[in-house]
């Protein structure tokens, strides 16, 4: 356990420090910039940002969760990280489920934080917000999942990054669909699916990534 919290606290270390090519400020920035980009793209009207306005939030954090693909893993394995993991006795999928929680920390609750900001300049407010918070909430671990299982399986690959990027928008469609979904209902049965989703995904990510490196590792 103590080496775990060890292997923690380096990721969000490197994570928040801009150890991985800008950390975790990079897929914010990006946030924000789709949000103030949109509106003039399709103009002032206040009405149709207010209608818009949150699957815009969604889209721009699936594409936010794009950019940290090729860093999550490909420079530990080049390091030969994992191979002094396994003479250590830390099966892939201890580490590997370490890495999606501080993924996922580093990601997630900095985009809900932008969020706010992004909802000001959509003019998103009252409830369509508190459900855009509540979708990011339920929605970005399966995100973080997502990409940490798209990240091992292409970790060997040249232009994996890319490949990733592909991978991963029709993978997320479905946390997309219910996450959105729920700002045109109103309802809570849209982010009651995603929560499942983001959960289901969580649960095989250190399973598949882990065999994904192992592979790799012993190939």
């Amino acid at each position: 356990m103590s080496a775990l919290l060890t292997i923690l606290r380096r990721d969000l270390a490197q994570m928040f420090g801009g150890g991985r090519r800008g950390g975790a400020i990079l897929p914010v920035l990006f946030f924000l910039a789709v949000a103030m980009l949109f509106p003039f793209a399709v103009g002032p009207d206040p009405v149709l940002l207010a209608r818009a306005g949150g699957g815009v939030i969604w889209v721009a954090a699936l594409l936010a969760a794009i950019l940290p693909l090729d860093r999550l893993l490909a420079p530990d394995l080049e390091q030969g990280l994992f191979d002094q993991f396994a003479l250590r006795g830390i099966a892939e999928e201890a580490v590997v489920a370490v890495r999606l929680l501080a993924h996922w920390l580093s990601f997630g609750p900095p985009l809900m934080i932008a969020a706010v900001p992004a909802a000001a300049l959509l003019g998103i407010e009252g409830e369509t917000l508190r459900l855009v918070e509540l979708g990011l909430l339920a929605g970005t671990p399966g995100l973080a999942a997502i990409g940490l299982i798209i990240a091992a399986l292409t970790v060997s690959l040249r232009g994996g990054a890319a490949l990733g990027g592909l991978l991963l928008v029709p993978l997320a469609v479905p946390l997309l669909i219910f996450g959105a979904g729920a700002l045109s209902t109103g309802g809570e049965a849209g982010l009651a699916l995603t929560a499942a989703i983001s959960l289901l995904l969580c649960a095989i990510a250190p399973f598949a990534g882990g065999a994904a490196i192992r592979a790799v590792r012993e190939g």
